[in-house]
């Protein structure tokens, strides 16, 4: 956070409520119950990493005018609810693809060193006046992670059914992040 920038009133709300987000996220993604499934174990902390950013694009819509990032924010809204009702619907039949205990060992270090680091990242996202480039920079760090872990999914035997949807949540949040980093680097969220 930028210590030098006195925050007002509405950002500090804004903050506030994405902080609690926040950490509903990381509650959800670091005490998910883990299985010998390696797809199993991905979709029971990817649902509430998906869940975090439909409430921090809520969050952000209460404050926002500008027309791109509300687009941007109504399609997270839109393309994580579909992959949630995606995932929910396989979780039970992909928890029988099971992987030998050194995979999923190995899987989970992985995925526990990008959670890290996007935690960190969400954590730490530099904050001033501008709510719209606020959201930004802890979304970008958010859509990384979620393809970091997808991609690391991918590299592991895994239900069918689940790689039609990792490879929609790769290619709409790749597409999410180059949109954000436009805007951030155009300057036109004001």
């Amino acid at each position: 956070m930028n210590d030098n920038c006195q925050l007002s009133i509405v950002t500090k709300e804004y903050l506030k409520t994405f902080r609690c987000i926040l950490d509903k996220m990381i509650h959800g993604m670091t005490e998910a119950r883990l299985t010998d499934s390696i797809s199993y174990n991905f979709m029971v902390q990817m649902i509430p990493h998906h869940r975090a950013a439909i409430e921090m694009s809520r969050n952000l819509l209460q404050y926002t005018t500008d027309i791109p990032l509300q687009n941007i924010a109504l399609g997270i809204i839109e393309e994580q609810t579909k992959s949630i009702a995606d995932m929910e619907k396989i979780l039970c039949s992909c928890k029988k693809t099971q992987n030998c205990e050194r995979n999923v060992w190995q899987y989970q270090q992985k995925m526990d060193c990008i959670m890290q680091t996007m935690f960190s990242e969400m954590k730490n996202a530099d904050s001033n006046n501008n709510i719209n480039q606020n959201f930004m920079r802890e979304m970008i760090p958010h859509h990384e992670g979620a393809i970091k872990m997808s991609e690391t999914t991918l590299q592991y035997d895994i239900c069918p059914e689940l790689i039609p949807i990792l490879n929609a949540i790769i290619s709409s949040q790749k597409k999410g992040v180059m949109e954000m980093q436009t805007l951030l680097r155009g300057g036109c969220t004001c």
